[in-house]
């Protein structure tokens, strides 16, 4: 039998008081790190996507306003075009201001995906089909 040198005979395998009481506050302050740098790494992660989110929707905002704005500039644009060609000015070109008025918003909403979503909320379920409606054909 071998004798560890480090134990020098007393019985370590007891704790003592004052270890317990010691252990206890280190356990508590390392929670309380472990708590502050968790809540650190939760506050950081919602900063980065709020961040891509806003970027993400002023993106969007800038394509449906160019959608918008370039469908007016277009309409006006072949209206005063026909005036210049057939002589009826203003009217070709409040019509053609009309009708881009009219084809900005169909593209901003096409660009939104509020047409496709309305389109196919419209629509019934298609129901699942099943192996069993295979074998009967």
């Amino acid at each position: 039998m071998m004798v560890d040198p480090r134990r020098n005979g007393k019985d370590e395998g007891e704790p003592k008081p004052g270890d317990e009481a010691d252990m206890s506050t280190r356990l508590e302050r390392l929670g309380s790190r472990l708590g502050e740098i968790a809540s650190g790494r939760e506050q950081s992660a919602k900063a980065e996507r709020r961040k891509a989110s806003d970027a993400s929707g002023l993106g969007q905002a800038f394509r449906l306003s160019a959608e918008f704005i370039a469908g007016v500039i277009a309409g006006g644009f072949l209206g005063w075009m026909l005036d210049s060609f057939v002589g009826s000015s203003p009217w070709g070109f409040i019509i053609g201001l009309l009708l881009g008025f009219g084809s900005g918003m169909l593209n901003m909403l096409r660009a939104s995906g509020e047409l496709n979503r309305k389109a196919t909320s419209d629509k019934p379920p298609v129901p699942a089909r099943r192996p069993e409606d295979d074998a009967r054909e």
